[in-house]
């Protein structure tokens, strides 16, 4: 049934409706003046390998305000940014480019964040965060796609959601695979548990035009897993990891663009 405007729309209805919209369009167009965020800094490598994974944008969840989850004084926001920068390190050595949705202890909404990786080209985004759970006993890692994503190129309808295209695919392959090589890969390094790959829509992944996942690395509310995460050596793990994962993905999209989805580990 074709869609038809409700009856008895009157001219002050009208009027809203315009006033809305004209607002919208201004506040576009303001925010299209911004400089770029100085916490966006993208790196840059003369010698760096050519493949259609051209960047890597890292998000490290939560920042200023936001905390995240908090167990026995360690705080989720600064174990992200302390991953997101071992990533960062380990993805520049081989050869990708890097954006940081943020470099420091810093608010940045889940729009800004969607909007840097919406920003690029040829690139994947990967947002990095830790755990807690309603049991104690709730222990390992894994790894989220959405499995239906914004598919718009970026300009004005990446400020009307409403406007933006949604995937139709009955599964978001590029993502999904994505997935499951950092999780195999997580799993792999770290021996961690394997709590697999799944798809949720959160905004932060649903929203990017990109391959995009989030990474749980683990429970603050497990004493073990906190344990592991409060040392340096083991957050080098997570974050090599995740390179490695990036990378495998990397190589398989170079030999077939079409990237079926991998088999869940242990599958």
């Amino acid at each position: 049934m074709l869609w038809r405007a409700p009856t008895g729309y009157g001219p002050l209805q009208r009027g809203l409706a315009w006033a809305g919209l004209i607002l919208m369009l201004a506040s576009f167009g303001w925010l299209q003046l911004l400089p770029p965020s100085e916490r966006v800094q993208i790196s840059s490598d003369d010698g760096w390998d050519r493949g259609p994974v051209r960047l890597v944008v890292i998000d490290a969840g939560h920042g200023g305000r936001d905390s995240g989850a908090i167990r026995d004084g360690v705080i989720e926001k600064d174990l992200t940014i302390d991953v997101a920068r071992r990533l960062e390190q380990l993805l520049r050595a081989r050869g990708f480019r890097t954006v940081l949705t943020r470099s420091g202890d810093e608010a940045v909404s889940l729009a800004e964040r969607t909007a840097i990786a919406n920003e690029q080209r040829n690139c994947v985004f990967v947002s990095i965060h830790f755990d807690e759970g309603g049991r104690a006993a709730a222990t390992g890692v894994n790894t989220y796609y959405a499995a239906r994503q914004q598919t718009a190129e970026p300009g004005i309808t990446s400020w009307l959601p409403f406007l933006q295209p949604v995937s139709n695919e009955s599964t978001n392959v590029g993502s999904q695979s994505l997935a499951g090589f950092v999780q195999q890969a997580l799993v792999t390094r770290t021996g961690a548990v394997d709590r697999g790959t799944r798809a949720q829509q959160f905004y932060v992944i649903a929203n990017v035009r990109h391959p995009a996942v989030l990474v749980e690395g683990g429970f603050l509310t497990n004493q073990e897993d906190l344990s592991k995460l409060t040392r340096e050596e083991y957050r080098q793990e997570l974050a090599a990891a995740i390179s490695d994962g990036i990378k495998h993905y990397s190589e398989v999209v170079r030999e077939r663009p079409t990237v079926a989805a991998v088999p869940e580990p242990g599958t």
